[in-house]
């Protein structure tokens, strides 16, 4: 899966002499949280978010009275307050990448650029969905988690096992153990009650750390 796969094509923009108070009404009349800036020459300089846009605001603490916080805000542009240089990427990248870019970064969205030209935009939102989607989040199936070692031939034991059960893995997901020899596997199942399943993989030598499945 790519950047493309799952970006917002076409975000909504505003201009490096947008207004404060333009951005803040936009962004908080609308179902997002970030705001790309574009130059004169529509070229990416700048993501702002409302949080950016509250935190150059007159605080809550101020003197000032409500008409002249809404002229100070008409009066600052979005450029006084932009930083760069902004983190872009391309929407060939692998979603993992991307994901990594955010956490590595510590921001919460990604502009997707293509030839110099803004054609999306990627959130933290966008990825947890993909997780979610990943693990089988919200399906109701049995939830098993097993830790094999990290030798070729390992996940392929467990795959084996559930189909000789009739049993068939709708999702699936590995992640690094506590020691590098081992990977933990999380798997979705259908097809096999929670005894049976657990039964046949330890009595194969698959160490079974965790069962749940949803209630009803």
């Amino acid at each position: 899966m790519l950047v493309k796969d799952r970006m917002t094509p076409n975000p909504v923009t505003i201009t490096t002499d947008t207004s404060l108070k333009e951005a803040l009404d936009l962004i908080r009349s609308k179902p997002f949280r970030h705001l790309p800036v574009l130059d004169e020459e529509s070229k990416l300089v700048g993501v702002v978010t409302e949080k950016s846009l509250v935190y150059a605001s007159p605080t809550p603490a101020t003197t000032l009275s409500v008409f002249e916080v809404d002229y100070i805000l008409s009066r600052t542009k979005v450029e006084q307050i932009i930083q760069g240089p902004v983190i872009a990427v391309g929407p060939g990248l692998p979603i993992e990448e991307a994901a990594r870019v955010m956490v590595d970064n510590r921001i919460g969205c990604l502009p997707v650029v293509e030839d110099g030209k803004l054609i999306g935009i990627i959130s933290d939102t966008d990825i947890f969905r993909v997780f979610v989607e990943g693990l089988g989040g919200g399906h109701p199936s049995l939830r098993i988690t097993v830790v094999i070692p990290e030798e070729v031939g390992s996940l392929a034991r467990i795959t084996s096992h559930v189909a000789a059960l009739g049993g068939n893995i709708h999702s699936l997901g590995t992640f690094w153990g506590e020691r590098p020899q081992d990977r933990v596997i999380v798997f979705r199942l259908e097809g096999v009650e929670r005894e049976t399943a657990v039964q046949v993989l330890e009595a194969n030598g698959i160490q079974v750390v965790h069962v749940w499945e949803p209630e009803g």
